[in-house]
């Protein structure tokens, strides 16, 4: 009966606090305070609390289909950005020079006139290569050129380091090929989804229209393109079946490819053509290309040739005319997304030239190289470095500590984090962009300019040592990476920015939540997630733990998945818990080593309030501001079939909810609604 009331007790003084901060928050409302609702309670639903007043009062632009954090810093990042691009335009800089790239990018990208001009013809050749094909052997050749303009038909090749030997670069073979986004869509049979597969039968029908084909045979035509893909998806493994890196693993000499799993497919004279002569390919999912073999002789030419008519115009339907962008929006957009109307054409262009989404990385570092000039100092470099050093610190006095590793375990665990690379704000080494053509013939034969430079720069790589100051994302771009092969985290420039306050106005409490746990320790924790820990400090696919150590990790991982798949954030979809492992393994013990880190500063130690909050109330609403974030209902339930991350919400509420210091921070009693008793809770690392 003692234990409660002085619980009931702390809980009221909390609370008191809490009301306290309003009302000095409204003398001086900082960029926190004036996004918290304070008609929620912290324990009932900390995300609404500390989000909830600026996602009231920002509802999502018709132009989107979320909006948060994340686009707030991206448009000030296209402002940014259209001026070099602008600027460039304006120059008479000399052919192949940095300038005359960005500047003739930029005006060919956003002349409209000229693209609606132009309609199909900058796929006309490609597409007369697939008109031409009469057999399966030449619809293939077709397939493999395509491969190079970066849309995988069929399946996908890449060239990187080997999982197995990071020193070596190897060729990979993996499923792929699908028109929506992720398997499940073409088998799940809840009502929205059912009719996402009827739309996206229409949607195929219109682009094939829209390529000449009448109405009467565009039909089924997309039908029959449809139970294609449908077949693919059904032996496609599902998405938590490809995060397990060893099981995905498959050495496999080109000729026994051919000959075990793909007879229609000479993969040593496929690749010979590439200048390629592998000792082995590295399969992901065998069982895939063996049954892709039986489809593509069990199915018509005429069909695989829409079908790869289908993904070549998709893949460049945005940079093509106004009528088949408008067409490639409505479904995968509306649709899909939830989005009510385009973006303005300038901003699509920088999304998909700056590294805002899946994009060739050409045109993108070359305006990086002028972005960071001007945009990021060197002490928001030093800073954020210093930072990453910090977390490093925390990470190994937090493996030291684990009750449930034996020392032997820990050694290697310690040894890895040791080795970990940290790549912060832009690259050391610029990469040579000379041999990259831009020119003013149009925005699409841009694209597939960089897509082509982009796979020769890869298929170069092979034969050659692994050049391991390579980044695989600008430093313009507002996310961040661990790389199992290097053991390195890559932190963007970007990734550190808070829209509308400048980086020496964010106190500790906030820098070491909001960029610190959110990316920097998340990224680090990737190192040592379910997937992470199978890679040893050399960034080798290796077995480095006890099996005593590899039961107790996964027993501790059980406990997250069971954590996740309990969320339903739409009524019949849930979290995947088994996909989202590696993501919500990173988001909480990102969290764990940044709060470590943060109570060694001097805002921790000497309990400095900014704005009526605590140090560790303010750590934790600035961990939640790096989530803030709202997504239409079509979007969300994409997402939650598709995605390896939960949506941001729940990244906010399931791991803050399995730590100590949440609740001591902000009173969190049993009768609130994220209340974990400690022995459900969460710990990992």
């Amino acid at each position: 009966m003692l234990t409660r009331i002085l619980r009931w007790r702390e809980a009221v003084c909390v609370a008191l606090l809490v009301a306290a901060q309003h009302v000095l928050a409204s003398e001086k409302p900082d960029f926190l305070t004036a996004n918290i609702d304070s008609s929620v309670q912290p324990g009932d639903d900390f995300f609404q609390y500390s989000n909830g007043t600026w996602l009231k009062r920002n509802p999502i632009p018709r132009s989107e289909s979320g909006w948060g954090v994340s686009e707030l810093v991206r448009d000030q990042l296209y402002v940014t950005l259209r001026a070099i691009h602008e600027r460039a335009a304006a120059a008479q800089a000399p052919v192949g020079s940095d300038e005359q790239k960005i500047g003739d990018f930029w005006r060919t990208a956003i002349d409209v006139d000229k693209a609606r001009k132009l309609g199909i013809a900058p796929l006309r050749r490609e597409l007369a290569r697939i008109d031409a094909a009469k057999t399966l052997p030449q619809v293939l050749d077709a397939a493999f050129v395509m491969q190079t303009l970066g849309t995988d038909p069929f399946f996908a090749v890449s060239v990187d380091q080997d999982r197995k030997e990071s020193n070596v670069i190897s060729i990979y073979a993996w499923q792929g090929g699908l028109g929506l986004p992720e398997r499940d869509f073409y088998f799940n049979d809840e009502k929205n989804i059912r009719q996402i597969r009827a739309a996206y039968v229409k949607h195929l029908a219109r682009m094939l229209r829209l390529l000449g084909r009448s109405a009467a045979d565009a039909e089924p035509a997309a039908a029959a393109v449809m139970r294609f893909e449908t077949a693919m998806a059904k032996a496609s493994r599902k998405l938590e079946d490809v995060r397990d890196p060893l099981n995905n693993y498959h050495r496999v000499a080109p000729a026994d490819f051919t000959r075990v799993h793909m007879p229609s497919v000479n993969w040593t004279e496929r690749l010979a053509a590439w200048n390629l002569s592998p000792e082995y390919v590295v399969v992901g999912q065998p069982e895939y290309f063996s049954a892709l073999d039986r489809i593509l002789r069990q199915t018509a030419v005429a069909v695989l040739k829409d079908y790869l008519r289908l993904h070549l115009v998709s893949a460049y339907a945005e940079f093509l005319s106004p009528a088949i962008d408008a067409a490639n929006f409505d479904f995968f957009k509306r649709v899909l997304s939830g989005q009510k109307k385009q973006k303005p054409r300038w901003k699509r262009l920088i999304d998909t030239e700056a590294g805002f989404g899946s994009v060739p990385e050409g045109i993108g570092m070359i305006v990086a190289r002028r972005f960071v000039a001007e945009n990021f100092p060197e002490r928001a470099k030093r800073r954020y470095a210093d930072m990453t050093g910090a977390f490093i610190d925390a990470y190994g006095e937090r493996i030291r500590k684990l009750s449930w590793m034996t020392e032997a375990t820990k050694a290697r665990a310690l040894e890895k984090l040791a080795a970990v690379t940290a790549k912060v704000g832009y690259p050391d080494r610029w990469r040579d962009h000379s041999a990259l053509v831009i020119g003013r013939a149009s925005h699409c034969e841009n694209m597939m300019n960089i897509e082509r430079w982009s796979f020769r720069t890869a298929i170069a790589r092979f034969g050659k040592p692994v050049d391991r100051t390579e980044w695989r994302m600008t430093p313009q771009t507002y996310n961040a990476y661990y790389n199992w092969s290097n053991n390195e985290i890559v932190l963007p420039a970007a990734v550190f920015a808070i829209p509308g306050v400048a980086d020496e106005d964010i106190d500790d409490a906030v820098a070491y939540a909001y960029a610190g746990a959110s990316t920097i320790g998340h990224e680090i924790t990737h190192g040592f997630d379910d997937q992470g820990r199978k890679f040893d400090a050399n960034g080798n696919l290796a077995d480095w733990w006890t099996a005593e150590d590899a039961a107790a990790f996964e027993q501790r991982a059980a406990v997250v998945v069971k954590q996740f798949d309990a969320y339903e954030p739409l009524p019949g979809f849930h979290i995947n818990g088994k996909a989202s492992l590696g993501e919500n393994i990173a988001d909480l013990g990102g969290l764990v080593i940044a709060l470590d880190a943060f109570k060694k500063t001097e805002q921790y130690k000497n309990n400095v309030m900014v704005a009526g909050q605590t140090p560790l109330q303010r750590f934790f609403l600035g961990y939640s501001l790096s989530w803030m974030d709202q997504m239409r209902e079509e979007l969300l339930r994409s997402r939650l079939l598709s995605d390896f991350h939960a949506p941001a919400k729940w990244r906010v509420l399931g791991p803050v909810s399995n730590v100590a210091e949440f609740y001591e921070a902000f009173g969190v009693t049993s009768a609130q609604r994220m209340w974990k008793e400690e022995r459900e809770r969460a710990a990992v690392w």
